[in-house]
This record gives structure tokens, sequence and C-alpha cells, in this order.
């Protein structure tokens, strides 16, 4: 088996220091092919779970994406910075020493359920079609507009003040960041983000990724099937219909069939016989099952 004809899903534990493009180039050279790409960005400095999808998972990648995160927050109130973690540049200190841990809990609490949030000034927002970051880098400060994000729970799981470490679950479109900065801000002392582990992307866990170089070995020892897992289980949650010989080959086509769906389901994901994806169906009023993206058979 080579890298070359094969689709699935890379749990990958992202090293810090470098970018979450930075580990698609090493992927890509590793299997010798272009079409890979990351579902949900990771900073430089951040490490932990990063989805790296092959061949034609790169086209499920939005539905990774979309699904909840678990991080793990270290947060160092008393100092703010211009990029809202360490790599940044220091621009106010404060002595947060009189804050107590009830005062920063309530504080967490404040920031739980649906909360506006506005992006860091250094982001890969683009404005113009430039990333924020690379504006910013060059005086250019711009300020991204305020966006409506869901914060599931943040859970105090260790202390060390002026030192913390949190637990956060969010939903997409969450910067943990923000919420550091944000959370310094509300205590009148400030706050950066020096650490960040993502243990979570839905149902991918770090206990479970791999490093580039455990990745390597696979390829070189021919061994890509143990650390590859197939795009199926990117959908495993859609309700599921198995389709006929001519009802797979039909969808490829894009042509819609006829099926009931369950009730309420928009999205339905097609099989063949074997248990390979064969296409993601809009479910119509008609009946009819529509196919929204179509799968060819995987080497």
């Amino acid at each position: 088996m080579t890298g070359k004809d094969v689709s699935g899903v890379l749990n990958i534990d992202k090293p810090a220091g470098i970018t979450s493009h930075d580990v698609v180039n090493r992927v890509r050279e590793l299997m010798g092919r272009r079409k890979i790409g990351h579902a949900g960005t990771l900073d430089p400095m951040a490490t932990g779970v990063l989805l790296i999808c092959v061949g034609q998972a790169t086209r499920l990648a939005e539905y990774l994406a979309a699904t909840p995160k678990v991080y793990r927050a270290t947060i160092l109130f008393g100092q703010t910075t211009d990029t809202y973690d360490a790599d940044g540049k220091i621009v106010a200190e404060t002595d947060p020493l009189h804050l107590t841990r009830a005062a920063v809990d309530q504080a967490f609490e404040a920031y739980v359920g649906r909360i506006c949030q506005a992006p860091p000034p250094f982001s890969a927002i683009k404005k113009g079609g430039v990333p924020l970051y690379k504006l910013a880098r060059k005086g250019i400060a711009i300020q991204p507009e305020p966006r409506i994000v869901y914060v599931d729970a943040i859970k105090l799981v260790a202390w060390n003040f002026p030192e913390v470490v949190v637990e956060v679950v969010c939903q997409s479109g969450v910067y943990i960041r923000s919420l550091a900065h944000d959370m310094g801000q509300k205590l009148e002392v400030g706050a950066h983000l020096t650490g960040l582990v993502r243990i979570a992307s839905g149902k991918w866990h770090l206990r479970d990724a791999i490093s580039l170089q455990m990745l390597a070995q696979a390829l070189a020892n021919d061994a890509l099937r143990t650390v590859l897992q197939p795009k199926e289980r990117v959908l495993a949650e859609l309700p599921q219909v198995i389709l006929s010989t001519q009802e797979a080959q039909a969808a490829r086509f894009g042509q819609s069939i006829f099926r009931p769906s369950p009730p309420g389901a928009s999205l339905i994901a097609g099989y063949d016989a074997g248990g390979e994806l064969v296409a993601i169906f809009d479910s119509q009023e008609t009946g009819e099952l529509k196919p929204k993206k179509v799968f060819n058979p995987d080497c």
C-alpha cells in the first residue's frame, strides 16, 4: 500500500513551534501527494489533535471542523500581550495577586454558554484576502468583528496563581486566546495564554493521536492502514442507507435515488454493500435522496 492511492484521516499530535500548514506540508512530503489538508487550525504554540484529511477525505474536512473541541489551556494573569499568547509582545502589566480563586472561577462562568467573542487581531481571518496576522506584523492592526460562539464548559483543573490551567469544552469557532485575554480584561489585570493542548476534536482524542515520526515509520513499514482512519468514520453519526449496485452507480453519476429517510434527517450517508462511502445525500421532501457529495471507490 502506498501513500498515493488512499483516502482517510490522520489524527496527528501536532508539535509546538510549527503551523498547522507546516504539518500538512510534512505529511505531503511523507506520503508523496498533494491532496492533503487539515480540519481546524491550531496556533504554532499549541499542541494536540490536528486532523489531517487525505485524498477524498479532504471533502469531509468541513464536517470534522464543525465538531465540538476540548482544550487544556494554561493562562497567566497579570500580563497582556498583543497576540493574546506567549508568542506576542507584552503591552501591559498589572499585579494580579489580590485575586482569589473564587473571583477567577466567577470570571470563568461569565464565558460559558452563548457569548459574543472578538477573534484576536493576530489571526488567520482574512481582510481583503490577506490574513490579519500578516497585516498586524506590518503594524496594521485590524480588530475583527465580534461573533457569536458557544462555550459548553470551563473547568479549573490546576491553580498555581498567577498561572492557572483550565479545561474548555466548546463548539467550533471559539478562540481560546481570546477567552484568556477577555478573562484578564474582565478581572482588570490582563491575561494571556501560555500553553494550549487540544485534547479532543469530536470523537478524535489525543490518546489515540500519532506523531509525525510515527507516521513516517508506518509508511516505511508499509503499514499506513494502522494509522490512517477510514473516511467513513467521519460520518458515523449520520443516518445511513445501504445502496444497491445500481443505486450506487446512479449516485456516483449525480442522480437522485428514491428512499425513505428518517424523520427530521437532512443529511444521509449512503454506503455500498462493502461499507464504502458512496455519497452524502440531501433528503428531499419529495422522498428523493439527492447527492450532495459523491465519492469514488478507494484503490
